[in-house]
């Protein structure tokens, strides 16, 4: 829809594994084809975009090599960068190019019915490819780059284990406390769900995302994931012992610290 919209592409064939949907996106404007298999949807393609589950991805991107065309890019809009860009790189054939990629957009909805065409705009995207590729791969990446720029993104270049990191830490671990917080009042009385205002909607919002989607996240960044949980805990169990001691001044000294990294975040 962004592409269409922003006229960055002059022809869209989409792929969608249900039927049903394949048969709703042949009504849509933005769609000029469908395709009844990945295979004939990249067979004249100059870019690909793999918008799948993580642990998808990979199998799409083994499904397509053989039918991809001379000079092909395929990215992806994977959360998770490290092992899946080695290994979608390692399925391509020696005419095309892999440049991962993950826009951060979007919501604790899924399915293309949510979807926007200012989705990106304003967003940041990880554009990730592989260090040893740099050369090779050079004009592919700025291929990747400008096309996320195109849609409205402000793009960042790292690497795939740099990207898992990061996100680790302020997606993931984020999605964690969320849920768990809500996995925690989820046991006391239930009723006490309709006195919550503001605070407690706004801080797990995302605890309604897709349950399966982030058992596969999680999969893939398991390692990164739990460094994040584990300093997380160290945190919490700093301001534990804070509230415990009445050390009043440590508790302002970390109610001081958040507030200064929330007011920093950007419009």
């Amino acid at each position: 829809m962004a592409a269409r919209a922003r006229g960055t592409a002059r022809r869209i064939v989409i792929w969608s594994r249900r039927p049903e949907t394949r048969l709703a996106l042949q009504k849509q404007p933005w769609c000029d084809a469908t395709a009844d298999t990945p295979e004939e949807a990249v067979r004249h393609a100059t870019l690909v975009v793999l918008a799948a589950p993580v642990e998808k991805i990979i199998e799409l991107a083994r499904q397509i090599a053989p039918a991809l065309p001379a000079g092909a890019i395929v990215t992806d809009v994977g959360s998770v960068k490290g092992e899946l860009t080695r290994a979608c790189h390692a399925a391509m054939p020696a005419t095309a190019f892999f440049v991962g990629s993950h826009p951060m957009a979007g919501s604790q909805k899924t399915g293309w019915e949510n979807a926007s065409a200012d989705l990106f705009d304003k967003r940041v995207c990880f554009v990730t490819p592989l260090a040893d590729t740099a050369a090779t791969h050079a004009k592919a990446t700025e291929t990747v780059a400008r096309f996320w720029r195109d849609l409205g993104s402000e793009v960042s270049t790292v690497t795939p284990d740099e990207h898992d990191e990061i996100v680790a830490h302020i997606s993931h671990l984020p999605q964690a406390i969320a849920t768990s917080l809500c996995s925690f009042l989820a046991q006391k009385n239930p009723a006490w769900r309709n006195f919550s205002g503001n605070g407690l909607r706004d801080t797990t919002r995302i605890a309604a995302s897709d349950a399966t989607m982030w058992i596969e996240i999680f999969q893939q960044n398991r390692d990164e994931v739990l460094r994040a949980l584990s300093r997380f805990q160290d945190e919490l169990q700093g301001l534990h012992a804070a509230i415990a001691n009445r050390d009043w001044p440590e508790v302002r000294t970390r109610l001081d610290r958040g507030k200064t990294y929330r007011d920093a975040f950007r419009p």
